[in-house]
């Protein structure tokens, strides 16, 4: 990890109770010092044990000597247990961060030693040198939501998980009578197809596997009318919302090629409450940049990072690819022809990987400055499906 030294200034850290979380299902190991060379203090807590947490606190402050209106200066691994600790520590003036696990630095001289104990000083350490300024980057931070922005998300996380489990029946029931031979069309009367079916030598389907199927079709019934109302009701709240989020969906959903799945992942999940200063953290924030690996004589590129959010890098590809079917007169679909559509399978499917991140750019730039992108076409009928 590349850092640059900063000013170091002592007097910060001054008056400071500095605390890291290791965040189990059943305890809480809390790690407690008060500065560089200062010894390290452990304290281990019921899991969700608020009151707990606050006189641990107060009584490590009387122990370090510092001040009862001294700062207390916390961190935790952004994971299980969310952000709802974040807010509560913010509500009782401790300063804290979230930090993303995946950005800490991990040596790679030797198989590693790995106990909460271990990985509390560490991440107390690494919340030093944050805090101290000595280096510039140390780990990274989370933003945190609001609750408001985190709650607007369990709609379509909903959704797509019902997608995703109606799917996963749908493709059971189908295996289940590929192992006897047979197809099954989802598109026709299923209940008529189950009942009609025989096995190879004419014998209708053994009483078990018939019963299993039936009773995994009313599991798709069930998830399909979930569905429905999902979608309906977000239809709704689309139509009705006022907050600035939907007006950011709607505006994307008229253009060709991006659809109401897609423009409300990208306002929920992206768009709609985190700021960018530049084109590179729109990029960065999906996991959509280059990796290269440059030593020597030796240079290659490992493909992208893959960092940061998946569903809505997921969904980037998923538009890109559509972006080419519905805008094939814009610009960046005419780039993309130019560079990659005479190439192979391989050489394409790695030209939309930069079609992808191209075009979430050219969308904040639209969601921004209202500029369409260059070539692009709106739609003449906007539908909220």
């Amino acid at each position: 990890m590349t850092a640059t030294t900063r000013r170091f200034d002592p007097i910060a850290l001054e008056n400071t109770v500095y605390l890291s979380f290791e965040l189990g299902e059943a305890s809480w190991t809390l790690s407690f010092t008060s500065g560089f060379g200062a010894p390290v203090h452990r304290r281990r807590v019921s899991a969700r044990d608020r009151d707990a947490l606050l006189r641990q606190i107060e009584a490590m402050k009387e122990r370090l000597g510092v001040a009862a209106s001294g700062r207390v200066v916390s961190c935790y691994e952004a994971g299980r247990d969310g952000f709802w600790l974040h807010r509560f520590l913010e509500a009782h003036g401790i300063e804290n961060l979230v930090v993303d696990s995946s950005s800490i630095e991990v040596s790679r001289r030797s198989r590693r030693a790995k106990t909460d104990r271990l990985d509390g000083e560490s991440l107390l350490d690494l919340l030093l040198r944050h805090r101290a300024g000595s280096q510039k980057k140390v780990f990274s931070v989370v933003r945190v939501p609001t609750v408001e922005q985190e709650d607007r998300r369990h709609l379509h996380r909903e959704l797509r998980s019902a997608k995703q489990d109606r799917t996963r029946v749908t493709n059971r029931m189908k295996g289940l009578l590929a192992n006897q031979g047979l197809p099954l069309d989802l598109k026709r009367d299923v209940p008529t197809q189950l009942a009609s079916l025989r096995q190879w030598d004419g014998r209708p389907l053994p009483e078990g596997l018939r019963a299993r199927l039936f009773r995994e079709w009313e599991r798709v019934v069930l998830y399909t009318a979930l569905i429905e109302r999902l979608e309906a009701e977000r239809r709704e709240v689309l139509q009705r919302g006022k907050d600035p989020v939907f007006e950011k969906i709607r505006q994307l959903n008229l253009l060709r090629g991006i659809g109401t799945n897609s423009a409300w992942l990208y306002g929920m999940e992206l768009f709609g409450w985190r700021e960018f200063r530049n084109r590179k953290q729109v990029g960065a924030i999906v996991g959509l940049t280059p990796t290269p690996h440059t030593s020597g004589m030796q240079e290659r590129e490992r493909g992208m990072s893959k960092a940061g959010n998946r569903h809505v890098r997921a969904m980037a590809i998923e538009i890109a690819w559509g972006w080419l079917r519905f805008q094939p007169r814009s610009a960046l679909s005419l780039w993309y022809q130019r560079r990659f559509g005479g190439g192979s399978t391989r050489l394409r499917k790695i030209g939309i990987v930069a079609l992808a991140r191209k075009l979430l750019i050219e969308l904040w730039r639209y969601l921004e400055t209202g500029v369409v992108p260059e070539g692009a076409e709106l739609k003449t009928d906007v539908r909220v499906r």
